[in-house]
């Protein structure tokens, strides 16, 4: 199954890590509010990038230090290199939990929108992290209504065979079994899904009321 895949990565030598002089809390006293990972995950078109880049927007206002990282971005630099074979989905997946994992360290509200269509690798980046430092928040949206709001034709193409490997439809996408919250961006207002994304980070502790 393609979520029990495991990638060989080479191991460097001759390093050591070198910790800092400021820590994680000095960094974070100073931004007023926790460092976190904030894991949005969906089909294509279940509003990921719509939400999170509305909530960093929120947060930008309340004062937090933030950055999206968002899946189309990344493909432009970071992980050009990369397809979207499983192997190639999941080093991508790899590569921004460790730089989302670099922002969260420095105390800095990280919002990731990347379909990562496989539990085991969101599982592998929340491993990265302390339990309370990741959100996964699930984008529920149906499908039709996805394809509905197809700006790029991916799934128009992806049905007449031109796209092998397209989430939803040619390739698997794994629901969150165990997400911290779901919500129906399909059904639901943008302001509503933000504002329980907020209620959520205040419960977590990360930000304060």
């Amino acid at each position: 199954m393609f979520s029990d895949m495991t990638t060989q990565l080479p191991v460097s030598t001759n390093v050591v890590w070198h910790h800092a002089t400021i820590s994680r809390a000095q960094r974070e006293a100073q931004n007023g509010h926790r460092g976190a990972i904030l894991w949005f995950t969906g089909l294509s078109g279940s509003g990921k990038s719509t939400l999170a880049h509305a909530v960093e927007e929120m947060l930008h206002f309340r004062g937090c230090r933030t950055f999206v990282l968002d899946g189309d971005n990344v493909r432009h630099g970071l992980c050009g290199d990369l397809g979207f074979s499983a192997k190639d989905r999941q080093e991508n997946i790899r590569r921004i939990g460790e730089m989302a994992k670099i922002f969260m360290e420095a105390g800095v509200i990280v919002l990731t929108a990347f379909i990562s269509p496989y539990r085991a690798d969101r599982e592998r980046v929340r491993g990265l992290i302390e339990h309370d430092s990741f959100i996964e928040i699930y984008c529920d949206t149906p499908i039709e209504i996805c394809e509905s709001r197809d700006v790029k034709g991916l799934y128009k193409k992806a049905r007449a065979g031109q796209l092998k490997e397209f989430t939803g439809v040619t390739s698997p996408y794994e629901v969150p079994e165990n997400c911290e919250l779901t919500v129906s961006t399909g059904t639901t207002d943008l302001d509503v899904c933000v504002q329980q994304v907020i209620d959520k980070m205040i419960r977590s502790g990360i930000i304060q009321h």
